[in-house]
């Protein structure tokens, strides 16, 4: 029989039921202390419907097209936990980089991320503009950790696909002298064996993906509706 002082008791509301929940494995991280909050596990999505109804403990927001400040407003306005938002680091770069983050920092934005291709002058542009913390994400193994490091990165996102936990133990044996307790957050998988995998390979945040939730959701309603 469990102890009652270690179960945790729930509240809830009959309208928010179909929240989207974070796979319980990511509890397993150590998390990262952002601005005194605790960030275990990160919702990767830009759906504003997803971020409205989840229980992650911060948002990535990142995406394919060129930073827009009105989607950081956007997300800003609906989201209740901190966001990490994508201010570039391809085709846009430089001072335009830096702007986009001194805007996403005026609207709550707690952390900024910038994508694999950026160069040092762009991270150190960034770095020079904005007070939140700078994210760089990794994507293989072509890129000097310590430089980056040097020039304001805070903190890196991995994302290597199906090598990501391999990935995660090469950046942790790359800086395991100079920062041997530098913020790593990344990507999952799809199973719990995968999640735990890139947790142990020494990730210290995981972020899961919401692809179809609000359709899948929406299917299931739709039935229900139909039976009654």
């Amino acid at each position: 029989m469990k102890d009652a002082r270690k179960i945790v008791p729930a509240l809830n509301s009959e309208l928010r039921t179909d929240i989207v929940k974070a796979p319980e494995t990511i509890k397993n991280a150590t998390g990262i202390n952002l601005y005194g909050k605790r960030i275990k596990s990160i919702i990767y999505t830009m759906d504003v419907a997803v971020i409205a109804n989840c229980n992650a403990d911060a948002v990535l927001a990142v995406y394919p097209w060129t930073p827009n400040t009105k989607i950081i407003d956007a997300i800003a306005t609906i989201s209740h936990v901190p966001i990490l938002a994508g201010i570039g680091g391809g085709l846009t770069k430089g001072l335009r980089s830096a702007t986009i983050g001194l805007f996403a920092e005026e609207h709550g934005v707690q952390a900024v991320v910038l994508n694999a291709p950026t160069n040092i002058e762009t991270i150190k542009s960034v770095h020079k503009v904005v007070d939140v913390p700078l994210i760089y994400t990794v994507v293989n193994q072509n890129v000097d950790l310590r430089e980056r490091i040097q020039a304001g990165v805070k903190a890196f996102n991995i994302a290597g696909g199906k090598k990501t936990a391999e990935l995660v133990a090469w950046v942790r044996h790359q800086i395991a002298v100079e920062a041997p307790n530098f913020p790593l957050i990344a990507s999952g998988g799809r199973t719990t064996a995968e999640i735990q995998a890139t947790i142990d390979a020494g990730a210290n945040a995981i972020s899961f993906t919401a692809y179809g939730m609000t359709e899948a959701i929406f299917q299931h309603k739709m039935e229900q509706y139909r039976e009654r």
